[in-house]
């Protein structure tokens, strides 16, 4: 089974950038999907963007996609999350998982990561 650590959150200003990278550990990184997910506070979880094992295939949510740009190394066994063009509205917990396939819903994900803080403030 795979584990997951997530790192690179912080404080930026809007219109700043963030670069999130997802970490794993185990043999079998490259038979999962990773998807990454955020939870801003009193919110539920929301899905962000996903990668197909490859990485040929990606799936951005309508309000991130143009700005966050998202990558796999399957030699490193990361995934990153380039975030472009930071809003305060993008402010929330950011979360990786692990999944057969990309998955939009949180319940579909079989394993996660702690989540990496970011915050978009002025």
């Amino acid at each position: 089974q795979v584990q997951l650590v997530e790192s690179g959150g912080g404080l930026v200003h809007p219109g700043g950038s963030l670069r999130l990278s997802c970490a794993a550990s185990g043999r079998t990184f490259r038979m999962y999907a990773i998807t990454w997910f955020r939870q801003a506070p009193g919110k539920e979880r929301e899905f962000v963007v996903g990668i197909s094992q490859s990485g040929g295939n990606t799936y951005y949510a309508d309000s991130v996609k143009g700005r966050f740009t998202i990558s796999r190394d399957n030699a490193k066994k990361t995934v990153d999350l380039q975030m472009n063009s930071l809003k305060p509205e993008d402010t929330a917990v950011y979360y990786c998982a692990a999944a057969s396939q990309i998955v939009t819903m949180e319940r579909g994900a079989n394993v996660w990561g702690q989540g990496t803080q970011v915050t978009v403030s002025s």
